[in-house]
């Protein structure tokens, strides 16, 4: 069953296309990443999902209903980021008691247990907490809610190293035990990418590449060696990513439609192979050059 379905949506802000004509599906029970750069329309996307905003044209399904305005999306939906807001006068144990009595599938023993480790002071107030701590309760209200379609967009901002260790074991185990529809926006996919199943990578406002992790993985290779040999290998290929790496010397990345043969007879040639993480894959994906910032002063010095 697909949870989400969105065909040719696009969002503009004046003249600006925030979301340009977006197509894509996303099957319930999965851990989905939502991987882009800043302003490459990540929340506006997540926002429209959750039925924060309304989508400029084309079809937005979750639920199989359009999600701006609907009662039944938004019991069954819940939207953490780190502008939530809940009503001032109530202390942190006040809103974890409303909350297990709006959300249907609320766990109080998880809430609780989760509170009490983290180490909150029931009579705070969530304005007044720290960016971190606001992080972290706010994470705990998320997988509480146990909600069908669970959305984090960069939920551990402000999370010290630990933290976010502890957030994202905490996700794992609770999505293991209760399987539900889970999108994760984050900047840190090298943290997040053992989690997830998923990755729906944006550019410019559009739908670049949605594949499973697994194969996002193997999805480019990086080739290093001479230039002349190098080149010889990438001819008729995009290059992703280029790299000086000495007087002649080149390191080239390319999307990985190598065969075994292929990458034998390139070792052969002297090229040494490796593969390329998830995480620069993205990067590279996303980049509007194929070089790193180590070209802005090359430009430079050949001023």
């Amino acid at each position: 069953m697909k949870v989400i379905e969105c065909t040719n949506v696009t969002k503009k802000y004046g003249r600006i296309n925030v979301l340009d004509k977006m197509t894509f599906s996303i099957e319930e029970n999965k851990m989905t990443g939502l991987i882009g750069r800043n302003g490459a329309g990540k929340t506006t996307l997540l926002k429209i999902l959750s039925g924060f905003i309304r989508e400029t044209s084309g079809e937005v399904q979750v639920f199989s209903e359009g999600p701006f305005n609907s009662l039944f999306v938004s019991a069954n939906s819940i939207f953490i980021d780190d502008q939530m807001t809940f009503p001032p006068a109530l202390n942190l144990a006040e809103i974890l008691e409303e909350a297990s009595r709006f959300y249907e599938n609320w766990d109080a023993k998880l809430a609780q247990g989760m509170f009490d480790y983290f180490s909150f002071n029931p009579h705070q107030y969530h304005r007044n907490l720290s960016k971190g701590l606001m992080s972290t309760f706010n994470m705990i209200i998320g997988l509480s809610a146990r909600c069908a379609l669970t959305i984090f967009d960069e939920p551990t901002t402000g999370m010290d190293a630990s933290v976010r260790k502890d957030f994202y074991r905490a996700l794992l185990k609770d999505y293991i035990a209760h399987p539900r529809s889970i999108i994760i926006s984050s900047h840190h996919l090298n943290e997040v990418e053992d989690l997830l199943e998923d990755v729906l990578l944006i550019k410019d406002g559009k739908a670049h590449l949605h594949l499973p992790i697994s194969e996002l993985k193997e999805w480019a290779i990086a080739l290093q060696g001479k230039k002349s040999t190098v080149a010889g290998w990438t001819m008729g290929r995009e290059v992703l990513h280029e790299k000086q790496m000495g007087p002649s010397s080149i390191y080239s990345v390319v999307k990985n439609d190598f065969t075994e043969a292929d990458i034998q007879s390139a070792r052969l040639d002297g090229l040494e192979i490796t593969s390329v993480s998830s995480s620069d894959v993205c990067v590279y994906l996303t980049s509007k050059h194929k070089g790193g910032i180590d070209d802005v002063f090359n430009r430079n010095e050949s001023i």
